[in-house]
């Protein structure tokens, strides 16, 4: 019987497959080996060093989240479904949240920082238009939400606790009316 030709998206996927289901902290290379069933060695050809894979892991699952979010939007209200989809994903998939979004970040020195490289820049242009604020008044309450939303699923995604939907619905939609609210009044200065 011939061997299976192992590939680097096989050996990604894997890895991706360990990390959803057991954590990051499992990605290791004789567990990568296990789950394809071949030898460490093709692994190896391909993760000369482990940062390289993780590298590799965290744009696979930047691809996942995006898909899974963009599955849950509601065109009607964007940005509500935005925030109720990084919820569910946290809720839903804690390993990967963890691994993506509690993971150290050399090139992020402010949250504005963050928000600039990490953010939506359609956002912005979206709550400016359909709140009638200006754009950077928008751009802050998108990342005062962030913050927010962020706090509530790092919450779901390490204590695995099972807070009922609605106390986090009411918690989300007090947050953002007064967020609304403050950049209402700042605008109107």
């Amino acid at each position: 019987m011939p061997k299976q030709r192992i590939t680097k998206e096989m050996v990604v996927e894997a890895a991706f497959e360990i990390a959803r289901k057991e954590g990051a902290e499992k990605v290791i290379v004789k567990n990568i080996a296990e789950r394809l069933g071949c030898s460490v060695q093709p692994i190896y050809s391909y993760c000369s060093n482990m940062e390289g894979l993780r590298e590799e892991l965290v744009e696979r699952t930047r691809t996942f989240m995006k898909d899974y979010i963009a599955s849950r939007l509601d065109r009607t209200n964007y940005f509500w479904s935005m925030g109720q989809a990084q919820i569910h994903f946290a809720k839903e998939e804690p390993n990967l949240f963890k691994m993506y979004f509690l993971r150290r970040r050399q090139d992020i020195s402010s949250l504005q920082e963050l928000y600039t490289k990490e953010g939506s820049p359609d956002m912005g242009e979206y709550l400016s238009q359909t709140l009638q604020i200006s754009p950077e008044k928008a751009r802050e309450l998108h990342l005062n939400m962030i913050i927010y939303t962020m706090g509530i699923a790092s919450i779901l995604a390490t204590t695995g606790s099972d807070i009922p939907e609605e106390e986090i619905s009411d918690r989300l939609e007090k947050a953002y009316h007064a967020f609304c609210a403050q950049s209402r009044e700042e605008h109107n200065e």
